[in-house]
């Protein structure tokens, strides 16, 4: 019984997995509005009431999409801060993930458009999504809270109107950072989603030639922005800069 069972639990998740990378071909000629099930029923020689089985929904099947293209980034970003040396210094291991976030974006155009371009018209993502699509926001919070923890974190000026704004963000998002830093982060978050979404969608064409180095350069300068500093470790004496 158990070896039957183990059988049927490999076809289900093969033929998940056939309707999955199916799905993904659609979004790439069509776009997820364009997404139907019974198109992916058909492509895959299914009646409609078998993949219904494993998707109930087209908001089903999306939010799969959505969940496996937020983990594969979040594991991409995670992947490349954990090669980096123990010896690296923070803008070094900030910059690895946001390459990595790059690289995985202009390798996979279609998932990125899928969780980072257009909303997709009449579809809300569940709660389910909101775990995965924190994973690189970590990865760059815990480059934060190892330069925090070793004097390698320079905490930007806050305006006074600003600051119950920051309070309240850092509560949510981590409250062992100073708030300053936290409503940096989320500035600096948006436009590292920005720099990337304007090279996938084309905006650069024409405009940045050389992008590795622009990237290179904007995202050390975004490191600075949230107030990470060379060194790895602070010298004798420093001090991490007073929060304001």
């Amino acid at each position: 019984m158990s070896t039957m069972r183990g059988a049927r639990e490999r076809a289900r998740i093969e033929v998940t997995a056939a309707i999955k990378e199916e799905a993904r071909r659609q979004l790439a000629a069509e776009g997820a509005a364009k997404l139907s099930l019974r198109a992916v029923a058909r492509e895959l020689g299914m009646v409609s009431s078998a993949l219904y089985r494993y998707f109930p929904s087209r908001d089903d099947l999306l939010t799969a999409l959505i969940v496996d293209a937020y983990d594969a980034v979040g594991a991409a970003a995670e992947a490349a801060l954990a090669r980096q040396s123990a010896r690296a210094a923070h803008p070094e291991r900030w910059g690895a993930v946001c390459l990595a976030v790059r690289t995985w974006a202009l390798a996979h155009p279609h998932e990125y458009a899928l969780i980072f371009g257009s909303p997709v018209p009449g579809y809300t993502a569940p709660p389910t999504t909101v775990g995965p699509a924190s994973r690189v926001g970590q990865a760059l919070i815990s480059v934060l809270r190892d330069a925090h923890r070793m004097n390698g974190l320079a905490v930007p000026r806050l305006t006074a109107e600003l600051r119950p704004e920051a309070e309240r963000l850092a509560a949510d998002v981590a409250p062992d950072l100073p708030p300053p830093v936290v409503a940096a982060l989320i500035a600096v978050w948006a436009q590292l989603f920005g720099l990337i979404s304007f090279e996938v969608f084309g905006q650069f064409n024409r405009i940045v030639e050389d992008r590795d180095a622009f990237f290179a350069h904007s995202t050390a300068g975004l490191a600075r922005t949230v107030g990470l500093i060379g060194g790895r470790k602070a010298g004798p004496g420093s001090r991490t800069a007073p929060q304001r």
